[in-house]
């Protein structure tokens, strides 16, 4: 068998809370385990550590309520189940795009220029009371 056969599948994992709450992560992964063998056809299923520290990240009472993952038929015969991790989004950025970026930071930067003279307008304000009190002393 030298064919590698991958596929990625989001497992919903909601009837782990019938179970009582002791139970629920390792049925959990009891559900992968049954997920994995009725979609590839394989008795043997491996779950990747990783994936074990997600589903028991928040304790035995609270897995998730579902998750991706990433199942891979390997040379051995055996199904290796682990956490889907997306690849694209660490693509390389073009210049175009870093370029914008820039644009934006400059833009920034001259805003508190603008916002300097408005500050200086504030105490102007405080001057309008000392007119009020003008009035008050032609009578």
């Amino acid at each position: 068998m030298s064919q590698e056969l991958e596929r990625v599948y989001t497992i919903p994992l909601g009837k782990v809370k019938i179970s009582q709450s002791q139970h629920r992560a390792v049925r959990a992964i009891n559900m992968i385990r049954e997920f994995a063998r009725h979609h590839m056809k394989v008795e043997t299923i491996k779950i990747d550590e990783e994936l074990a520290r997600h589903i028991w990240a928040r304790g035995v009472r609270s897995p998730p309520r579902k998750i991706k993952v990433r199942m891979s038929k390997t040379d051995e015969g055996y199904i290796l189940v682990s956490l889907f991790t997306d690849d694209v989004e660490t693509a390389v950025t073009s210049e175009k795009e870093t370029k914008k970026v820039e644009d934006k930071v400059d833009s920034v930067k001259e805003a508190p220029a603008k916002e300097a003279p408005a500050k200086e307008e504030a105490p102007a304000k405080e001057e309008a009371p000392a007119k009020e009190e003008a009035p008050a002393k032609e009578v």
